[in-house]
């Protein structure tokens, strides 16, 4: 099986784009409801719609004031995002391309939303015990759910379905 540069930029582009279009179609459908307000909107005992600005990256890690900062993070993962796309053109196999698309889709989700707002929109907020983890969005969930994948595809390497030979990197 030869791998098809075209053919897995257009599937794992297409993936990418749905997660896009789905992070942003959810982010407006927030804006437009929850940060009107500054609303909580409690749905379960252990989940709840929050408006949250997280001006940082995960967790609201290298959070700043910077007016830069929107900037300088959406720069780096610009770069991250051309390397995946590098990565995804060779990819060997099916569950690489969806994983490759999920963290492609996710990081582009946020810079737009740092480019538009200086900050990330986050509005899932999942809770247990009195602890709650840092809230979230679709794209911060397809980035996690793609890594996932990610590791998985490393475990399962050949038997997962790829070409021998390009994922051992020679031509013998």
């Amino acid at each position: 099986m030869t791998v098809s540069p075209k053919r897995n930029l257009t599937a794992g582009g297409l993936l990418a784009l749905l997660v896009v279009l789905a992070d942003q179609v959810t982010k407006e459908w927030a804006l437009a409801t929850l940060f009107r307000d500054g609303a909580l909107v409690e749905v379960t005992p252990f989940f709840n719609l929050v408006a949250v600005w997280n001006r940082g990256v995960s967790f609201g890690l290298l959070a700043s004031d910077n007016p830069m900062t929107p900037y300088y993070l959406s720069g780096f993962a610009i770069a991250v995002v051309i390397g995946l796309l590098v990565w995804l053109a060779r990819a060997p196999s099916q569950l690489l391309r969806i994983s490759l698309g999920l963290v492609i889709g996710g990081a582009i989700g946020n810079v737009i939303d740092r480019l538009r707002y200086n900050a990330v929109v986050d509005f899932i907020d999942w809770h247990a015990f009195g602890y709650h983890w840092p809230a979230f969005n679709l794209a911060d969930s397809a980035i996690s759910v793609g890594v996932v994948f990610l590791l998985f595809d490393s475990f399962l390497g050949d038997s997962q379905g790829s070409d021998p030979q390009i994922s051992k990197g020679n031509g013998e």
